[in-house]
């Protein structure tokens, strides 16, 4: 059985994102014990909880994946928050880790966040790319949506 040259692309990635989330998850720890949460995290957690949940409940199960690789015989979503952008789980983590850097208030948690950013950019576009080759009507959608931020990114 040939493997799939995708495959060590999307592990790292996934790796790398559920790594990052860790260390913010570490660095903030300490004020959410103290219960010292700044409530623009509150808010911004909260804010990507429901993005996802709403992403969720459009997706039907087994749909989605958490590698960038789409899934054999996968249909193209284009309800809900996916009207308006591409990868709206990826915004919700996003706003999850934002909440998580603005919590733990040091240099290395908004450093673990940029770098979050650039890695979730970077499955994004592996993602793109496998998506135009399973789906002919992706050009399209990709023309009437923004990848992270409806009506700016």
């Amino acid at each position: 059985m040939k493997r799939d040259p995708r495959q060590l692309p999307s592990v790292l990635l996934v790796a790398l994102q559920f790594g990052l989330f860790g260390v913010l998850a570490w660095l903030a720890l300490p004020a959410v014990l103290a219960w010292a949460i700044p409530a623009e995290a509150w808010l911004t957690g909260l804010l990507g909880l429901a993005l996802a949940t709403w992403a969720i409940s459009v997706n039907r199960p087994g749909n989605f994946n958490i590698r960038p690789i789409p899934r054999e015989g996968g249909a193209l979503i284009t309800d809900g928050p996916y009207r308006w952008i591409r990868h709206p789980m990826y915004t919700a983590f996003l706003l999850g880790a934002w909440a998580l850097a603005r919590t733990a208030v040091r240099d290395e948690a908004w450093l673990a966040w940029y770098v979050l950013t650039l890695v979730l950019w970077l499955k994004s576009q592996y993602e793109e790319r496998w998506m135009l080759g399973q789906h002919p009507g992706y050009v399209d959608y990709r023309q009437q949506t923004k990848r992270f931020i409806p009506c700016l990114y």
